[in-house]
């Protein structure tokens, strides 16, 4: 009898393994399905993206939010200006992703490789495909060194650096530190930029790193921008024009460059004034400020403008065919410059544009286009520039901040630093516009 009984327990166990496996297979996949939707995704995990999901997971519990980013480390990118001075190190900038991402709130590590809004999906580049009720678009933009000929095989080259990405900001920081003699030349290109005050800022901490060291007189430095002004806003770039001429910096308008030729120190720029005009510049150290532009998925979407920018409602954010479809940072086509700052004030906004649609509700509260640049000007003094879209000083402090001021680099090197990682990240630090008004007694 034990004979006959065996086989039967054999098969009896067999079964009983094959069953316990299918019903673990069905539930990991309908585990795995189940995570192929979400309340809220997030795309992109910079500044903007893990700002909105902290806020996010507050409304709708962190289990229905999901960040698509593929990177894994996440970079304070302002404080790069200081490290192309050798004033910062590039390590103190980072941090892993994964610390980042706001607790509960799933990362699904991927790129985004297509848009469906129509039917609230979106694929990764993996193949996977994911769906939302509501969607946070967050990409930021795309840097385009290769549209200038000659990069970026020249950062090959000791002499040529930038402070926009995280290979070449170092760069920056070597050619200054083992200038000779010539011209330092810094550039800034045909196409709206991150930070638009950067490729000046390491301008003027060049020149006062080269007058610590008594270079100075050896050098002559130029900045060469594609724009028709020195600064977007009068106010601040009459200070700035003010600190030019007393350096003895030399400013050319609507010269951008087009060629970098590294084997000769040459750079080559085109009169943006008389198209098809160059005029060719010997350096002894460059700084390249690259083309910009919109991510390359965004293009050519249905959710992008006629330029390739994220196409939303100015004042709430919104996306306007789709109307579960939200942007913020440096992705949009906000008519204002793109910052940290920026980013900061828009999750206020869009926290609250978010909390009423989800209330089915209109939304109320409306973004005045607020940005900041600190203009570094030396190694101990900033220009607090603060502006709104119509290009009108909308300062926070009761000073004027268009004079130099030690407390504001402080504040630019350690103060904003600690309200990035702690504030903006987290999800409680929504600009200073709550502060201005108790500065200025309720008057702004």
């Amino acid at each position: 009898m034990a004979g006959t009984v065996r086989p039967q327990l054999l098969v009896s166990k067999q079964y009983g393994r094959a069953f316990s496996v299918l019903n673990s297979q069905i539930h990991t996949s309908y585990g795995l399905a189940s995570k192929d939707h979400y309340k809220v995704l997030v795309l992109g995990g910079g500044s903007g993206g893990i700002a909105m999901a902290a806020r996010i997971k507050r409304k709708v519990g962190a289990e229905n939010v999901a960040i698509v980013e593929p990177s894994e480390m996440h970079y304070y990118q302002p404080i790069w200006t200081l490290v192309g001075a050798g004033a910062k190190s590039v390590a103190s900038s980072g941090r892993p992703t994964a610390s980042v991402i706001p607790s509960g709130v799933k990362w699904v590590k991927s790129k985004v490789a297509e848009f469906d809004p129509e039917n609230n999906t979106v694929r990764t580049d993996s193949g996977k495909k994911i769906s939302y009720d509501y969607l946070i678009v967050a990409l930021g933009l795309e840097l385009h060194y290769e549209k200038i000929k000659g990069l970026p095989e020249a950062f090959k080259h000791p002499k040529i650096g930038s402070n926009y990405s995280l290979q070449t900001v170092d760069k920056t920081w070597n050619a200054l530190k083992n200038f000779k003699e010539g011209n330092a030349l810094f550039t800034f290109p045909n196409t709206p930029v991150k930070c638009a005050g950067a490729p000046q800022k390491i301008m003027y901490l060049s020149d006062a790193f080269l007058r610590k060291t008594g270079k100075r007189s050896k050098a002559n430095i130029v900045f060469n921008t594609s724009l028709p002004v020195l600064f977007g806003v009068k106010k601040y770039a009459d200070a700035l024009w003010e600190i030019v001429k007393k350096r003895d910096l030399n400013v050319n308008l609507r010269q951008n460059l087009i060629e970098v030729r590294a084997d000769e120190q040459e750079a080559v720029f085109e009169n943006l004034d008389k198209p098809g005009e160059t005029n060719v510049i010997k350096y002894e150290m460059l700084h390249v400020t690259p083309p910009m532009g919109p991510p390359a998925v965004l293009k050519g979407s249905s959710l992008d403008d006629a330029a390739g920018w994220l196409d939303i409602h100015k004042e709430t954010l919104q996306h306007k065919k789709y109307a579960n479809v939200f942007g913020i940072g440096d992705c949009t086509n906000l008519p204002t410059s793109k910052t940290a700052a920026a980013v900061a004030a828009q999750s206020s906004v869009l926290d609250r544009t978010v909390s009423r649609i989800l209330k089915k509700q209109t939304p109320d509260k409306m973004y005045d286009g607020y940005t900041s640049c600190p203009l570094v000007t030396s190694y101990n003094t900033v220009i607090l520039a603060e502006f709104d879209y119509d290009g009108q000083p909308l300062e926070t402090f009761p000073v004027d901040q268009s004079k130099e001021s030690r407390i504001m680099y402080h504040m630019k090197a350690d103060v904003m630093p600690h309200l990035y990682w702690h504030g903006l990240l987290k999800g409680v630090w929504g600009g200073p516009g709550p502060y201005r008004t108790m500065m200025h007694l309720g008057m702004k």
